[in-house]
């Protein structure tokens, strides 16, 4: 079991696959997603990796968050979320983790809180279809109708389908799949809508209904390693510049 992200929901728009048809997406962005602390089997009886995200004012931090973030050589966090990994999967902490830990095409869950309607009627709660427009209905078209039992029960039965508060709650999508990953601007493009409002956080993890890719990182792919990636490119392309470039010089020189 691999860690997931926590990524911050910036809204929606589209893109174009390779046989030119467009997709909606929903763009999340990674804001210094770093390892906090750890959770080990021996002190906290599982393995877990504390994840934060999100730069949080230090005036508006607590001293006993601000010194265990001092501790973890990372910024104060705005969002901590706890990820269950293997023993063998662990990160080490301080490190930030890169949308390069998804590949284009992997199916992923998110969740995320769903946005607040308030006090809605059960039509628009439960798209009950309401009661009739004439033969005797009065004033209570969109009402639910008879919600008890007769006498015996004599009571109207828990989890009745009725007028209430209406979004705001956790709510996890699965088998999304991961349309495209920027590496340079630490976007993660999921296709399809997620749970949350714009700017609410939102937590992307492995689906646990589809396998993983088969040249999957196995544990994390931090900015790091991107980092160092991009630098072999580069010096690979300039040791192959430097060569063509000797290699030329010598064509119209002496034998």
């Amino acid at each position: 079991m691999r860690t997931g992200l926590i990524a911050r929901k910036m809204g929606m728009t589209r893109v174009y696959d390779d046989l030119g048809n467009h997709v909606p997406v929903t763009v999340l962005s990674l804001e210094g997603c770093q390892v906090v602390a750890h959770k080990t089997s021996d002190i906290d009886g599982y393995t877990a990796v504390q994840l934060g995200a999100g730069e949080a004012k230090p005036k508006c931090t607590s001293r006993a968050e601000r010194e265990r973030f001092a501790k973890a050589g990372v910024t104060p966090k705005m969002k901590l979320v706890e990820f269950r990994v293997d023993a063998d999967k662990m990160i080490d902490v301080g490190e930030e983790l890169s949308p390069g830990h998804f590949l284009p095409g992997q199916k992923v869950d998110v969740s995320g809180t769903s946005i607040g309607k308030g006090f809605a009627g059960s039509m628009k709660r439960h798209n009950f279809g309401g009661l009739r427009a004439t033969h005797g209905v009065s004033v209570s078209h969109r009402s639910h109708g008879s919600t008890g039992q007769c006498q015996d029960p004599g009571k109207v039965f828990k989890g009745k389908k009725m007028a209430g508060h209406m979004g705001a709650m956790r709510r996890t999508v699965q088998n999304l799949e991961v349309a495209r990953i920027d590496l340079d601007r630490n976007l993660v493009l999921i296709k399809g809508a997620v749970p949350g409002s714009k700017g609410g956080w939102v937590e992307i993890r492995d689906a646990v209904r589809a396998g993983l890719p088969q040249d999957i990182i196995p544990s994390a792919a931090t900015v790091a390693d991107h980092k160092a990636a991009l630098k072999a490119t580069e010096d690979a392309k300039e040791r192959a510049a430097a060569t063509a470039k000797g290699s030329s010089g010598n064509e119209g020189g002496d034998p």
